[in-house]
Formats: C-alpha cells, structure tokens, sequence
C-alpha cells in the first residue's frame, strides 16, 4: 500500500523544525530514523498532511556523561543516536550497560543503523525495548516546542498505545539516564523471533545487598499492556527483602494483577501475565 499523499519538510536547525510544527501540530509527524512511521505511513495507520523530517538537523547524535548537582553523573543520549551507536558505545557498556542490551535486540542490522532512540520513545511502540529499559532507569526525555525546553519523567511520558505526553507541536530532543554506579541491570524479552517486538519484555535495575536481599530494585515491563509501564507493586515486593522463588512468583504474579492485558494471535492475556512473571525471574537472575 502506498502513503497518503503529503508535504514533506527537510529542516536544517531544531528551531526551524520547532516552527514548522507548531504551524501545523495536529496534521504534522516528525520523522526521525523512520523504522517504525514509514510503515505506518505505508499502511495508512499514519496521514499526516505534513512531514518534518529531523535527519539534516546537526547536534541531536551524540552519547556523552554529565555531571550533576546531586553528585551521581547521568548520561545524555540525543533523539538521533541509532540502535547501533547505543549498542556499540563504550561509555554506554561500561556505566549503564541495560541500553546497549536492550538495543542489540531490536529488530535487524538494517533497522539497528537506521532506527533511533528518540524515535522508539516517541513512537511509545507497546512491545518497544527501549523504552521498558529506560523506565527501569528512571530516565527522562527532554521535549522541545514554541514555548522553551522541558523534561518528562519517563514513568510520565508514556500515556498509552502510541501516546505520549509531548504536546503536539514538541520535539523530544534527549534522553537522560544515571550512571549505574554499584548496581546491576539486565532486560530480557520473549519474542518468535530474536529480532521481533516483545510479546513480553522486563527491564531490572537492581541494588543487591547481603545475603540474597533486594535493597532496591526498578522494573520496566513492555508488550503486556497497551503501553510500557513501570512494575510498582512488584518493586515494593521485592524491595528490602531476600529473594527467594516465592517471593518471585508472588511478585511476578503482582506485575500483571488488575491490568488490561494485551491478546492477539500471538499470546493469549493469561499466557502474557505467565511470561511476564518467567522473565521477571529470568531478568533478576541475569542482573545479580
């Protein structure tokens, strides 16, 4: 099928994509790696009137750390960094390696050169890795529009099936995430294929402390619900106590408890809430 038709805009400047879109934000997308909103274009799931496309903008590809006021460094990631640069960065294995694990399972080789972590964020893909990853970290994403810069929680960001919480005539520019200093982390996700979308994915952020005990933990859960979501009454579960099997079924059994599960062909909602509570296991394994 092929795209309605539409006016395409190829900014040089954040400023000048800013203007384009606040002329016209409720009939304009932003195009950013364009792995997941060509095929919407293609399948007409997406009609916008007008395209602003972000991939001739300089300054928005780049992973570097930063200090803060609080004393723990964070590391910013800009909206145009690729799945492959996040996945091959030193800096990123080194002091917050969930991303590049994260991002080494998303979709091919082709989709990993071309994709970007702003995109997957702003798309809000339900069965996205990314973001499960970085609502584990308790990162954010700065959001740029007519009105100045803001940053958004990451457990604020995502308000449900491909929706978010930037204002239509914003931009996310950045995402931010801790330097991982003394604790451990992992994400695992079932899929029919290594390269598919989460049926069920978990994110762990996790601070071991002595004999087997959880002094703290963050869980970051996709492909379950309408959106990626953090696992809340799981983590208070599992924080301060020993882990134990127990303690992990209740607590994987919790993550699913009172939510609207996905079904489809590919998973059933009972079977979606058992693979969860498996890979919450499997992520805290992989983690410690």
């Amino acid at each position: 099928m092929y795209p309605s038709r539409f006016e395409y805009f190829a900014p040089t400047t954040l400023e000048e994509a800013i203007q384009l879109l606040a002329k016209n934000p409720d009939e304009a997308k932003v195009l950013a790696g364009g792995q997941s909103l060509v095929s919407f274009l293609k399948l007409r799931f997406a009609n916008p009137k007008y395209l602003v496309d972000l991939g001739r903008i300089g300054g928005l590809s780049y992973i570097r750390e930063d200090g803060s006021s609080s004393g723990q460094g964070n590391i910013s990631i800009g909206a145009l960094t690729t799945y492959a640069e996040i996945k091959e960065s030193k800096l990123l294995q080194e002091k917050c390696p969930i991303l590049p694990q994260a991002a080494s399972v998303v979709g091919d080789v082709q989709v990993r050169n071309r994709g970007t972590l702003g995109g997957s964020m702003a798309h809000a893909d339900p069965a996205g890795d990314m973001p499960a990853a970085v609502l584990a970290l308790e990162g954010a994403v700065k959001a740029a529009g007519p009105k100045g810069e803001r940053w958004i929680p990451s457990e604020e960001f995502f308000e449900g099936m491909y929706s978010t919480a930037l204002a239509p005539d914003e931009i996310l520019t950045e995402i931010r995430v801790p330097v991982l200093t003394g604790q451990k982390s992992a994400y695992l996700k079932f899929a029919r294929r290594p390269s598919d979308f989460a049926i069920a994915g978990v994110a762990v952020c996790m601070q071991a402390g002595s004999g087997g005990r959880c002094e703290r933990i963050r869980i970051g859960v996709a492909g379950v619900t309408d959106q990626p979501y953090r696992a809340k009454r799981a983590e208070q579960m599992l924080t301060g106590a020993e882990i134990t099997p127990k303690l992990l079924a209740e607590a994987g059994a919790a993550m699913t408890e009172g939510l609207e599960l996905i079904e489809n062909i590919h998973a059933t909602q009972s079977f979606r809430a058992h693979l969860a509570s498996v890979y919450l296991a499997r992520a805290i394994e992989a983690a410690r």
